[in-house]
């Protein structure tokens, strides 16, 4: 009976381990990264290419800026902080078409995606200088979901006031 119990207990214990390394944070922020990346995707697909210079307000980003300011700090924040390698840096005085902001906001999704799925618990843990003051890899990692939901929340009131209804909200 103790031998029962005990293997129970281990099994019960391996089980736990496997559960909460399938489904750690770090495991649902890159699942919930690649919704998001499928949502923007989706808000940037809807905006007709005429009005991706529209700007919501004359001292705001147009709708390409937000879209290209969202992938920059992608990019930024996962080659400078979190492990990945830098990809070629895109030409900033190019005016660039819908079809190629379209291309740039997938690659930096997917770019940042390697980023979620690529460090350890020990590296996440690890703190980096940033110019903010000293931040670990996971909270810059958060920062970085901040950041793209606060802008795509401003695509989101430039397609309204275009007349264009968002895609359903897609969180998980």
């Amino acid at each position: 009976m103790k031998r029962f119990l005990l293997t129970m207990v281990l099994v019960g214990a391996v089980l736990t381990a496997i559960a909460q390394s399938t489904d750690s944070l770090q495991v649902q922020l890159a699942r919930k990264w690649a919704n998001s990346k499928t949502y923007s995707l989706k808000l940037a697909a809807l905006m007709p290419e005429e009005f991706y210079d529209f700007k919501a307000s004359p001292d705001e980003m147009s709708f390409r800026e937000q879209l290209l300011h969202i992938t920059d700090n992608m990019t930024w924040l996962s080659s400078s902080y979190l492990l990945v390698d830098a990809p070629v840096k895109r030409d900033e005085k190019k005016k660039l078409s819908k079809s190629e902001v379209l291309n740039i906001v997938e690659n930096a999704y997917d770019l940042a995606l390697k980023a979620h799925t690529k460090m350890n618990a020990e590296q996440l843990d690890e703190k980096v200088k940033f110019f903010a003051g000293p931040m670990t890899r996971r909270q810059i990692l958060l920062l970085m979901h901040d950041h793209k939901t606060h802008h795509l929340g401003q695509l989101i009131v430039y397609l309204r006031l275009k007349g264009i209804k968002p895609p359903t909200y897609v969180g998980w």
